[in-house]
């Protein structure tokens, strides 16, 4: 199984690649995170074409924490918004951070295994998997009985 499509270590970012970038380091400026000290930010293109970014936001009864990638996510959903195209996530330390393993879930309810995830450091690392790719066998939609789904529509 291919692990990355790409690792970088200064990366020049495309147009469409820095829209996420910029996106996910104003949100990353945002982020609160006390507790861990360990600022978080991402950002998505949806199928439409419009970004969407979100913050960690800590709490003091830490499994209350929102991933940056989960705030992300609530934007595009809560803007109409039904599919991601691309996402970009941006730690807080030198080393590249990828999704936890329920954000991969949650990107896998809105991105098909194809759709490209961009994990960045401050430093300029850079890898790039697929939602396949970082959750290998994953359980979606589809594995819903289509009944299901179209009640809930």
């Amino acid at each position: 199984m291919r692990r990355a499509r790409s690792t970088t270590s200064k990366p020049k970012l495309g147009h469409s690649l820095k829209l996420l970038f910029d996106a996910a380091m104003a949100a990353r400026a945002q982020a609160y995170a006390p507790y861990s000290r360990f600022p978080v930010g991402a950002a998505l293109r949806s199928r439409e074409g419009a970004v969407f970014a979100g913050c960690n936001v800590e709490n003091a009864s830490y499994p209350l924490v929102t991933c940056a990638e989960a705030g992300a996510i609530a934007a595009m959903i809560a803007a109409g918004h039904k599919g991601i195209a691309e996402f970009l996530v941006f730690g807080g330390g030198e080393k590249v951070v990828t999704p936890c393993g329920a954000c991969r879930q949650r990107l896998r309810e809105f991105a098909g295994p194809e759709v490209l995830v961009h994990c960045m450091s401050p430093s300029g690392g850079r890898v790039t998997y697929s939602v396949g790719a970082l959750l290998p066998a994953a359980f979606g939609p589809e594995h819903l009985a289509q009944e299901e789904l179209a009640q809930e529509e």
